[in-house]
């Protein structure tokens, strides 16, 4: 059984929770969680569940691992701390919105030789998962182009921005993490387009809520990945792969299966809600990944593609602040 860490106990922090205590294999061994009614709430829950300090569960042997939900801005340095005192880690994206300071963590990571996994769960959804399995047996070929469309549902709140990185940090990274892990190279070139045209608060507030964002890779394919912070119909979230012998595709993933057909026309439920809703088999899939780290083996999503995607979204902003192609 290995004793988990948990570092927050927010919106994500639940998630994660939830698929440590139904591993049969891991369970919560305590919370650092600094707001006292969150903390109290979430012992409630988990009877048994500790609460410690980031000193106790660093010194504490009987931890053996850290699940990181905390806030963006304490994610370096939590992750250098657990390193140096040799726990294995899961961290929510990013590592930090700062490219040195990542580099500066990923070093310390490094140096101490713990396994370390970093939080881009759209690599563990089933169905993107098998669109991965389908590339890797060869079924299309060598790939041309790749489309990525992701769209919230609505805005968040302008003030968001600030603290998020902006939309190319915060939301585009995801994408552009999925489209190096589809293609199977590194881009060579960003270009990037970006407007408000969701909330003009957004807009104030020094960010973008609609984007586009063009790869180029070294084999000439090329990954064009749409964002909006707005879509009015649920959480749009698709996928499309072209290449020598066809075509493969993600669809949306509806709220239930149900089609009507009818003299009108055809009608079909609408996307899940939000990420919550729509990756929850890719936040479990995740979690049994991570145990399988604990136990050996290699992560598949680690902290060079943390830095890689951060990288790709910084290029991304120049891109559109400049007007200019970005040669990477």
């Amino acid at each position: 059984m290995f004793n988990i860490a948990l570092f927050g106990s927010g919106r994500i922090g639940k998630v994660h929770a939830a698929n440590i205590e139904q591993n049969p294999e891991t369970r919560i061994y305590s919370l650092i969680e600094p707001y006292d009614a969150y903390a109290e709430a979430f012992c409630a829950a988990y009877p048994g569940v500790k609460r410690q300090t980031v000193e106790e569960a660093m010194a504490d042997d009987n931890v053996h691992a850290v699940c990181i939900c905390s806030s963006t801005d304490t994610h370096a340095d939590l992750i250098e701390r657990a390193a140096k005192a040799g726990k294995a880690i899961f961290c929510e994206k990013p590592i930090d919105l700062d490219a040195a300071r990542v580099r500066d963590c990923l070093a310390v990571v490094n140096q101490h030789q713990v396994p370390f996994l970093i939080g881009f769960n759209r690599r563990f959804d089933p169905h993107f998962s098998s669109l991965k399995s389908a590339l890797e047996r060869g079924d299309l070929g060598e790939i041309a182009s790749v489309i990525i469309t992701s769209r919230d549902p609505a805005p968040p709140p302008a003030q968001y921005s600030k603290s998020s990185g902006g939309m190319f940090r915060d939301m585009t990274i995801h994408d552009l993490d999925m489209a190096r892990f589809l293609v199977g190279e590194e881009p060579i070139a960003v270009t990037a387009h970006g407007s408000c045209k969701v909330d003009p608060a957004i807009g104030e507030a020094g960010d973008i809520d609609t984007g586009v964002v063009v790869l180029t890779f070294a084999s000439g394919a090329m990954a064009t990945i749409h964002n909006s912070r707005r879509s009015g119909y649920g959480y749009d979230q698709r996928i499309e792969v072209h290449g020598e012998k066809g075509m493969l595709q993600v669809g949306n993933i509806t709220e239930n299966a149900l089609v009507s057909s009818t003299q009108h026309g055809q009608q079909l439920a609408t996307p899940k809600h939000f990420f919550l809703e729509r990756y929850e088999q890719a936040f479990a899939a995740e979690w049994l990944h991570f145990v399988e780290v604990l136990k050996g083996a290699k992560p598949s999503c680690s902290g060079d593609d943390g830095e890689r995607a951060l990288a790709l979204a910084d290029a991304a902003i120049l891109s559109m602040q400049t007007g200019a192609t970005i040669k990477l």
